[in-house]
């Protein structure tokens, strides 16, 4: 049998940064290891706000005097360039901010006389089978402990094992959040809360309170932890501290359960209104005392074969060398094998999204499902002018199908308040949203009428994240997926850009107004900083691609939708990408000058990946555009930029300069990480101890976007045409990767050797026969797939 891959690190974590992230999608579980473990528990549902809240918001913007006559002020005052008048009109439009993802419980399990077994790894986590090893030993006795978040079991489980009963463990539970009850038994221990309903991101600390509770009526926002426990020894506790005494064999379990995942599951039903207290926390218990009915064996072996079907996606091996335990520190952080290195990020990538995002869950944030502070840097929401697009990048490519779907769900939930947000504060058909959401699916921008409008006053943050939900489709060719699902919501955008966009008198075409570049600013008339203009390069790509795409869904359903016509008119009318002056992609619609020609965002370059209105084959000029911009914006900066960076280099072809840019993400980041780094990039980020990628603050984009990146180097789907090895580094002359997906319903293996392709699979996944075009090393294949069937090329 292959050996899986393995993780290891030498001491037990000291912070959080060192800890090893484990989940099921919902639990969250940060384990630190050693005889003091502390387990840092989170659950993906515990944010604050309440399902109200984007309505009662939007209801007080409207209030305030915003909507459809103030945009046709903002508007007027763009074409006359009072830009003073335009933003201050515009930041009425500002609610307040996005909710917060929260922490929940903290579970420490401390093993009286333990130590780490000496000359052994302190901790080992399989990235394949997703537990956490250690081995201890009490009084010279072996003892092992084995961690996992069981998604059939929907616990954490903690499994110790030892040769004698030697087994001395204490369990308690805490938590950062308002306390509302406890209990404790002799093999049980409960553990109660209420979350915020309104909580104020770390970045406003003049909002005083920061969290905000209710004390009677309204959305009660309970949540509790229920931990059971079995084993060979006695049992009994001390106030608040259960005592096992004199085990060789010990099982804990810890489930939660929120009446906000009761809304999440079904928002239009009543369970999360008219469930008690009681039968929450039941539901809870009950789920930790039934894992407890089964042995460790089955628990263990069901958790296994859930996560092979889970996450049974891609494989990678750049360099040849992927199973075995590598060591974080002297072999990932700081080795010399370059292969190995790309392999554990790709890998690591992979595991993490596998491990934060599952059916039936909410969608990872900007830290997954991990997350320490009260007050979470950017309220570890969901930022989606990059980041939570990123998050999903690798989803369709490494396979992870099972991962979609929480995003899915999100989007759902912000086209739900954003059909509001459409029409009454723009007077536009369809959905929209801006720059932030969150668990209750905020649409609204943000800001509380003083956030920069570089950020807070973007429009096209839903109609980006309906191309990540095209991406499923194209990646699978499920029919039935595009009818019900993805369509709904694209059309959905689709009405309202086509109402967001107005006449441009100038020229007799389309054009967006007002309209900001995240999160950029280019030098006005006058000299001074601005963030709003016309016509921004990334609208139009945003809106051609989804124009483009809404045309393609419709011929391809066969459906008669009056919408087609309308999209037929306006693509006519529609600007075209093009390059400035300096021979670089536009940015702005002017011959501006960036003020920060370094800037972390490269909102432009959206057209040329992850979509791919601009293509080296297709579109030459375009693409030569799009590499001087990608020129001039330098080197990397932190983390998720990293990640764009290298994927917009292997769409390029540049190889080398896609391997130099992750070489630059490997640098071990070594400075405090709970100081937040300049956003100007003047302080590039890296990878913690525990391989996370940070600015600093820790985000999880960058793992994600790796992950992404480095497939794109190595199979590439766009544009009807499969490109085998396309950005492959002369560094990385041998390699294999395996079930590696493609659009149209592909999979793929490679494998290579002296920079050579040796073998490539091609496998159908539609059950249709297919005729497919690859590209390799210059040269181009037209072949026949069978359904269901496979295609060698052998020494192409």
């Amino acid at each position: 049998m292959t050996p899986t891959l393995r993780l290891a690190w030498a001491r037990p974590a000291r912070e959080w940064v060192e800890a090893t992230p484990l989940g099921n999608g919902r639990i969250g579980a940060m384990a630190f290891g050693g005889a003091q473990a502390r387990f840092q528990v989170n659950d993906a549902t515990v944010w604050s706000g309440h399902p109200d809240g984007p309505a009662d918001a939007l209801d007080d913007l409207i209030a305030g005097g915003a909507g459809p006559a103030r945009l046709a002020e903002i508007r007027a005052a763009i074409d006359a360039e009072d830009l003073r008048r335009a933003e201050a009109l515009l930041m009425s439009f500002q609610g307040p901010y996005s909710q917060e993802f929260l922490p929940f419980v903290d579970l420490v399990v401390e093993t009286r006389g333990a130590a780490t077994a000496p000359g052994r790894a302190a901790r080992v986590l399989d990235l394949d089978e997703a537990h956490l090893s250690e081995a201890l030993h009490v009084d010279g006795i072996a003892v092992t402990r084995r961690s996992y978040v069981s998604a059939p079991a929907g616990c954490l489980l903690v499994e110790y094992l030892a040769d004698s009963p030697v087994l001395d463990v204490d369990l308690r539970l805490s938590t950062p959040l308002r306390q509302a009850g406890r209990g404790t038994t002799a093999t049980t221990l409960i553990l109660d809360v209420v979350a915020p309903v309104d909580g104020a991101p770390a970045h406003e600390p003049s909002v005083v309170p920061a969290h905000r509770y209710l004390d009677g009526a309204g959305f009660d926002h309970f949540a509790t932890a229920a931990l059971a426990v079995r084993s060979d020894g006695t049992h009994g506790s001390a106030g608040d501290t259960l005592q096992i005494r004199g085990a060789s064999r010990l099982l804990i379990a810890l489930s939660t359960s929120s009446r906000a995942a009761l809304w999440w599951a079904d928002p239009d039903g009543g369970g999360w209104r008219t469930s008690s207290r009681e039968e929450i926390r039941e539901h809870a218990r009950s789920t930790a005392e039934a894992a407890l009915r089964r042995t460790a064996d089955e628990l263990f072996t069901e958790h296994l074969a859930d996560v092979r079907d889970h996450a049974s996606g891609a494989r990678f091996a750049i360099g040849g060398r992927r199973g075995g335990t590598w060591d974080t520190d002297t072999d990932v952080l700081r080795g010399d094998d370059e292969g190995l290195r790309a392999t554990v990020l790709a890998e690591y990538g992979r595991y993490l999204l596998a491990a934060a995002s599952r059916t039936g869950g909410p969608a990872a944030n900007l830290q997954g499902i991990w997350n320490d502070e009260l007050r979470p840097p950017w309220s570890s929401n969901y930022t989606i002018n990059i980041n939570t697009q990123m998050n999903y990048w690798p989803a369709p490519v490494a396979g992870l199908d099972h991962s979609v779907e929480p995003l899915t769900a999100l989007v759902r939930r912000m086209a739900r308040t954003g059909s509001e947000v459409a029409a009454r504060l723009y007077g536009a058909r369809g959905w929209v949203a801006h720059h932030n959401s969150d668990l209750w699916g905020w649409s609204l921008p943000v800001g509380m009428g003083h956030g920069g409008p570089s950020w807070a006053m973007w429009m096209m943050g839903g109609v980006w994240l309906t191309h990540n939900l095209w991406d499923r489709y194209e990646f699978t060719g499920d029919r039935d997926l595009l009818a019900h699902t993805v369509w709904p919501l694209m059309r959905g955008a689709t009405l309202f850009c086509l109402d967001w966009l107005v006449d441009d008198p100038a020229t007799g075409g389309l054009r967006t107004v007002p309209s900001t570049s995240p999160e950029n600013l280019y030098v006005g008339p006058d000299g001074r900083p601005e963030a709003i203009g016309v016509s921004t390069t990334t609208d139009l790509a945003l809106i051609r691609a989804l124009f483009e795409r809404s045309r393609t869904a419709i011929a391809v359903l066969g459906a008669d939708d009056p919408i087609d016509a309308e999209l037929a008119a306006a693509l006519d009318r529609f600007p075209r990408l093009a390059a400035g002056p300096d021979g670089r992609l536009r940015e702005w619609s002017t011959d501006a000058v960036d003020v920060d020609p370094h800037h972390r965002h490269l909102s432009p370059l959206v057209a040329l990946y992850p979509l791919d209105l601009i293509d080296p084959a297709r579109t030459p000029e375009l693409a030569d555009a799009a590499r001087r911009f990608l020129d001039g914006r330098g080197p990397g900066a932190m983390g998720w930029s990293w990640a764009w960076k290298v994927a917009l280099r292997a769409r390029l072809g540049d190889a080398d300069h896609a391997r130099e840019l992750l070489l630059e993400a490997f640098t071990p980041f070594d400075r405090d990480h709970r100081r937040l780094a300049p956003v100007d990039g003047s302080e590039w980020g890296g990878l913690l101890p525990n391989l996370f990628s940070t600015h600093p603050p820790f985000q999880i984009d960058g793992n994600y976007g790796f992950t992404a990146a480095i497939a794109e180097m190595l199979v590439q789907s766009h544009g009807g045409r499969l490109r085998l090895l396309p950005a492959l580094p002369a560094a990385w002359p041998e390699g294999q990767v395996t079930g590696l997906r493609a659009r149209g319903g592909r999979e793929v293996d490679l494998a290579w050797s002296g920079g050579v392709l040796e073998r490539a699979a091609v496998r159908d996944r539609t059950g249709l026969a297919q005729r497919i075009t690859v590209e390799h090393d210059g040269q181009t294949y037209e072949l026949d797939l069978p359904p269901h069937g496979e295609v060698i090329l052998p020494g192409v």
